[in-house]
């Protein structure tokens, strides 16, 4: 059955005027419905309808054959109400023709927002806290605290401002106005050293090991800076005990008693000597 199919002339006839038909198809597609259908070679130069009235953008971008969708709504002091102060696509743009054009327009009442609290939040945290919330960042203070957190915030919370006010921090600089005595933890293991500190206003910055044969592991032998007084949050180093590593010392001869009862110690390397062997 194949090798009559294969042999037969009107087959291959077939299968060509297929071929060209579908060829000649696609060229039609490509160069004729295709571009009617996309508007091929027709484009539009958007206009700028920017620093007009939306009513007058409407009418300017329906002469141009195109359409409008107000996107946004901001408010900006510089336009009057309802005036378009943004677009998109900018003008100059070749569009298609009947293309949306997107517009950010001047609203005369600023949206309203809730203040958050930011208190005893990082400086970065309220931050971004306040930004979420459409509020800018002021100018930033710092006082004395022994925590680097938000100590005051300018506008308090729960109040109802417009979008985008500005907010003023003060923020802790992680040390208090207090100065305190440094306790005498040099003796002291390193648990105990740090509740001392701790009670006294002070902080353990680094913790740095020394081998030592007479302490016991985790005491502590030194601390910097070493002062008697500090300010209150302010931080120390502590140096502390390790066990010291002692190396295994080399292994002892063996003991020979003779035959009078002395006995005497031989190297190990000894034993092994032919020369050192009575027998």
């Amino acid at each position: 059955m194949l090798k009559y199919i294969f042999t037969n002339k009107y087959f291959y006839i077939g299968s060509l005027a297929l071929i060209v038909f579908g060829a000649a198809f696609l060229f039609v597609a490509d160069k004729l419905i295709m571009p009617y259908y996309t508007n091929y070679n027709e484009g539009i130069t958007v206009p700028d309808v920017t620093r007009i009235s939306l009513e007058e953008a409407q009418t300017l971008l329906a002469d141009y054959g195109l359409r409008f969708e107000v996107s946004d709504r901001r408010a900006n002091s510089a336009y009057p109400a309802d005036y378009v102060i943004d677009q998109s696509p900018s003008a100059s743009n070749i569009v298609k023709p009947n293309r949306k054009i997107y517009l950010t327009v001047n609203t005369e009442v600023k949206p309203q927002v809730v203040v958050p609290s930011v208190l005893d939040l990082s400086l970065r945290n309220a931050e971004i806290q306040l930004q979420n919330y459409g509020l800018k960042i002021g100018s930033r203070s710092y006082e004395s605290s022994r925590f680097k957190t938000i100590i005051r915030q300018s506008i308090p919370e729960g109040t109802t401002v417009e979008k985008g006010a500005v907010v003023d921090l003060v923020v802790g600089d992680g040390l208090g106005s207090r100065i305190v005595t440094v306790p005498n933890i040099v003796g002291l293991q390193l648990p105990e050293a740090q509740l001392k500190l701790r009670e006294a206003g002070l902080r353990v910055e680094a913790v740095q090991f020394r081998p030592t044969k007479d302490m016991a592991p985790n005491t502590v032998l030194d601390f910097n800076p070493r002062k008697e007084q500090l300010r209150e949050g302010e931080s120390l180093t502590l140096t502390i005990s390790e066990r010291f590593r002692v190396e295994e010392e080399s292994e002892g001869g063996a003991v020979i008693i003779d035959s009078t009862g002395n006995s005497s110690s031989t190297p190990p390397d000894s034993l092994n000597n032919p020369q050192n062997n009575p027998n």
